[in-house]
């Protein structure tokens, strides 16, 4: 047998959008945008749910988790895209590209049993509203959040041991705009299916799970909904609701076509497409879903504006 020419690779090229050279500007501006927008909007409803004493409750203590949530994952991703867009050196060391790979996995499982945590919450509130104060009481949400953070966490440990075990060839090149699992394992040139079999496997018990429990809930909320004589109370019930179906939407629709499929269907264009919606795109629109679309969160937006302008009256006066 034939020695293999494998050297060790200490560090990758994330190439991102360099083969689109006459978009470079637009790409960047684009995904700045969508960056600052992400910061603005979280941290004003993180700032809003810890000031307003209206939003001390699990819905919006969820939230507001939910937006910290969205900034890191952003933040792992989008300011070393940003960096790379103009810069000549878009290299990554291994270690680093490692821990960001950890990192964003870590933020994605907690996303996920966030986000289907939020969707019990809304069945016990609906379904069950004379337990609701007893089954989730401030310690029960605690505990929960703690759930999130341990399971996106082990996550990021199983995928980020799985994925330093791999053998690289000579070729560095990441034709992506940041360390992803499927990228890497198309760089790989020692056998991956391990590390497939793992992705398929916690995929079914950990996100198709997650998935299939929004989708119970949400049809036995649904059910219960149909049955409320009150008009108003099915609508705002029906409106709080649909801000959080449509953020389970574009989440979990662009993880499941970027990692329920084996990595010989890889395909750049369409991956990167589905990358940006969860990394960019869903979480600056998560914050604006949510105010937008709920009559609290604007009403203590507004009290929040008037209480800054007369604080400064008072000043100036």
């Amino acid at each position: 047998m034939e020695p293999q020419n494998w050297t060790t690779v200490k560090e990758f090229l994330l190439l991102g959008f360099s083969d689109l050279p006459e978009h470079q500007v637009p790409l960047f501006l684009l995904f700045l945008t969508l960056y600052l927008l992400n910061l603005l909007g979280n941290t004003t409803m993180i700032t809003l749910v810890a000031t307003d004493h209206h939003l001390h409750t699990p819905m919006y203590f969820f939230i507001s988790n939910l937006s910290f949530v969205d900034m890191c994952f952003s933040s792992a991703i989008i300011p070393q895209m940003l960096t790379n867009t103009f810069s000549e050196n878009k290299v990554i060391s291994y270690t680093a590209c490692m821990t960001q790979l950890f990192f964003f996995i870590a933020f994605a499982g907690f996303e996920i049993t966030l986000l289907t945590i939020m969707a019990y919450d809304r069945y016990v509130a609906i379904c069950n509203p004379l337990y609701y104060p007893m089954l989730m009481n401030w310690r029960t949400c605690v505990c929960l959040l703690g759930v999130c953070w341990l399971n996106g966490t082990l996550q990021s440990l199983l995928y980020t041991i799985l994925t330093c075990r791999l053998s690289f060839c000579s070729s560095n090149k990441v034709h992506h705009f940041f360390c992803d699992v499927t990228p890497l394992l198309k760089l790989s040139c020692t056998d991956t299916f391990l590390n497939e079999l793992i992705i398929f496997t916690d995929g079914s018990l950990i996100d198709m799970v997650s998935f299939l429990f929004i989708i119970v809930s949400y049809i036995r909320i649904i059910s219960t909904l149909l049955k409320v004589p009150s008009v108003s109370g099915r609508s705002k019930a029906f409106s709080t609701c649909s801000s959080h179906i449509a953020t389970v939407t574009l989440y979990f629709g662009s993880i499941f076509f970027m990692y329920f499929r084996p990595s010989s269907s890889y395909s750049l264009e369409y991956d990167r497409v589905a990358s940006v919606m969860y990394t960019a795109v869903t979480p600056m629109l998560n914050s604006f879903i949510y105010s937008l679309r709920n009559k609290d969160v604007k009403v203590a937006l507004k009290r929040m504006i008037r209480e800054k302008i007369l604080q400064k009256m008072d000043f100036a006066a």
